[in-house]
């Protein structure tokens, strides 16, 4: 009599795990994040979202500067989407030489979910059709959650190069732009 109650237990058990099983990866499925570029309208919630998301500010964090990046690259700016909420970002940036990655940025609460791997891949198929062949990342030092999410990427850590950075100057008349 026990052993018929054991396996009936043992039954139901196993019948609870697979729906519990078949709700998480139909979950994980309709919650897949949406990839788009980024259009003008979109400029003030990236500006929101990266105060929440992204680790650190930049001078280029504002209003005209993100618009700037937009209105010269319409599909640098790569933005991820679940249920209508922007989860995620990334630029994925191109020079027509080199593919330069930055703002690589989600949610705290959507971390760990396939965000960033979502965003990562659309960035590397547009420098693929670009014709990229290699891309770095702009990963801050003292970031060491980002490098897990790089490294599991299959990027690494170049240890022979320093990044040098100087702020320029303003040029509120487009004057400035010659090479003199």
């Amino acid at each position: 009599m026990n052993d018929a109650r054991d396996r009936d237990r043992d039954q139901e058990r196993r019948r609870g795990q697979e729906r519990e099983r078949q709700v998480e990866a139909e979950r994980r499925a309709v919650e897949r994040p949406c990839v788009r570029a980024a259009a003008e309208r979109d400029a003030e919630a990236v500006l929101a979202f990266w105060r929440v998301a992204a680790e650190g500010v930049s001078v280029t964090d504002d209003l005209d500067g993100v618009r700037r990046l937009i209105a010269r690259d319409p599909e640098a700016l790569l933005l991820a989407e679940q249920g209508g909420e922007l989860v995620g970002t990334v630029i994925a940036g191109f020079d027509g030489w080199r593919c330069h990655l930055y703002r690589l940025a989600v949610l705290p609460e959507r971390r760990r979910q396939g965000v960033a791997r979502a965003l990562l891949g659309a960035a590397e198929r547009r420098f693929a059709r670009l014709g990229g062949r290699r891309a770095d990342a702009m990963v801050l030092t003292r970031n060491e959650a980002a490098h897990r999410v790089w490294e599991s990427a299959g990027y690494r850590e170049q240890e022979e190069w320093r990044r040098w950075v100087r702020p320029l100057p303003r040029q509120a008349d487009g004057a400035g732009d010659e090479f003199a």
